[in-house]
């Protein structure tokens, strides 16, 4: 039970999310298809928090006497706009897109972050968000538990 719950909060963690939480729970030798329920679901229980409440945080943050909370607010706001164009340009399909690849600075708190950003709303945002997040996860599961290792004979 306690490798189900590892997964389950590391598919929670900014930048590990559920690339990692799948990483580790193959390696844990958990079931695919478990791992695959149990990080999808941690990874997108954040996002709906992320896109009512990033922003003003992160102005609280900015705002803060403590160095490290306005440095942290202006990195995370800094690489939010880094990738601002490329989702903007496709909207809501460009968001699905920058999700659904399973790349370090890709996933669901970015994703989250660049939506708030853009203003999207919540009923556009949120199921680009987890198709995307369902998308990186099926990916990283194959790759994870050796099924595209396994196609080489098809191929």
């Amino acid at each position: 039970m306690l490798p189900y719950l590892i997964a389950f909060l590391i598919s929670m963690v900014p930048l590990l999310e559920l690339r990692g939480a799948i990483i580790y729970a193959a390696a844990a030798g958990l079931p695919w298809l478990a791992t695959y329920l149990i990080c999808l679901l941690g990874n997108v229980i954040p996002v709906p928090f992320i896109l009512l409440f990033i922003r003003r945080i992160l102005a609280a943050m900015q705002k803060s006497r403590i160095a490290f909370f306005s440095r942290l607010a202006n990195w995370v706001e800094e690489k939010a706009r880094k990738n601002y164009n490329r989702v903007q340009k496709y909207a809501i399909f460009g968001l699905f897109l920058f999700v659904a690849i399973p790349l370090p600075g890709t996933g669901a708190w970015t994703g989250s972050l660049i939506a708030a950003m853009l203003d999207m709303r919540m009923k556009y945002a949120l199921p680009s968000i987890i198709l995307g997040v369902a998308c990186a996860g099926l990916l990283m599961t194959l790759v994870a538990y050796g099924f595209v290792a396994g196609l080489d004979f098809i191929l």
